[in-house]
């Protein structure tokens, strides 16, 4: 019987595994720039000519990207589930708003039950800047940027994602971040002038969330997550109900003076 060679691994395949991990769970994160080559073969402690073949392998694989002078950087579209053209459409859909906020429920709610059994002190501190973060937002008047209160929103959720240590749900959520802060941009004007005590009631959500979760509750943890979308969905129904009476009403008074 012949037994076939047994073939030496090559070191910068092993590199190649380190800087997989490092993508997988995060560390490096889509656009991100690596360190400079002699500093990175230094923290790996390997030659930069091992380091040199084990990027041009994770760049031929689409997920570095070397620019000429400009250093290599973690691939763009690892950070995008959906064009840019998508998001849009998805964006400006009242029917796709729904969806996602049903995706929401299963996904951020998974997120934070994991976080809650898993997340480590680093990560607790990640979370507790990206809520208090969230909390300057709240403490300014509410019409006064939209766009920054997204943004941070989106960050809370996305450093809960990432304290659940789980490289799936990670990835699905950034992949959707850019969707997520349009749609609570997009949201929360409509919802503050709906109901009064709005404001005050996501406030109060994300707080009990970020509790629940650095003080290991997880399955508080989840149902609060998921009764924070069961609010959104809520009040934005009534939001899209009430823009629909008032469209037909336009629409008999144009009728009337028409006529």
């Amino acid at each position: 019987m012949g037994f076939a060679p047994v073939r030496q691994r090559r070191l910068s395949d092993d590199i190649v595994e380190r800087l997989e991990a490092l993508i997988l769970e995060g560390s490096l994160k889509a656009g991100e720039r690596l360190p400079p080559e002699r500093a990175l073969a230094e923290q790996f402690g390997v030659s930069r000519p091992s380091l040199r073949e084990a990027i041009q392998k994770l760049a031929a694989r689409g997920l570095l990207v070397s620019r000429q002078g400009g250093g290599t950087f973690v691939a763009e579209t690892l950070g995008s589930t959906f064009s840019d053209p998508l998001l849009e459409l998805l964006g400006s859909s009242e029917e796709a708003q729904r969806d996602l906020l049903e995706f929401r429920h299963t996904l951020e709610g998974a997120c934070a039950y994991y976080a809650a059994q898993r997340a480590t002190p680093m990560d607790h501190q990640r979370l507790r800047e990206a809520f208090e973060a969230l909390q300057q937002c709240y403490a300014r008047p509410p019409a006064r940027d939209r766009a920054e209160e997204g943004l941070a929103d989106a960050r809370f959720h996305l450093a809960i994602a990432e304290a659940s240590h789980n490289a799936v749900l990670l990835h699905t959520i950034k992949g959707l971040f850019d969707l997520l802060k349009r749609n609570v941009v997009t949201n929360i004007g409509g919802m503050y002038a709906q109901r009064g005590e709005t404001r005050d009631m996501l406030m109060r959500q994300h707080r009990e969330l970020f509790e629940a979760i650095v003080e290991g509750r997880a399955e508080e943890a989840r149902e609060i997550s998921n009764r924070h979308i069961h609010y959104v969905r809520e009040v934005l129904s009534e939001v899209q109900q009430e823009a629909r009476r008032e469209a037909r009403a336009r629409r008999r008074q144009g009728l009337q003076e028409g006529g």
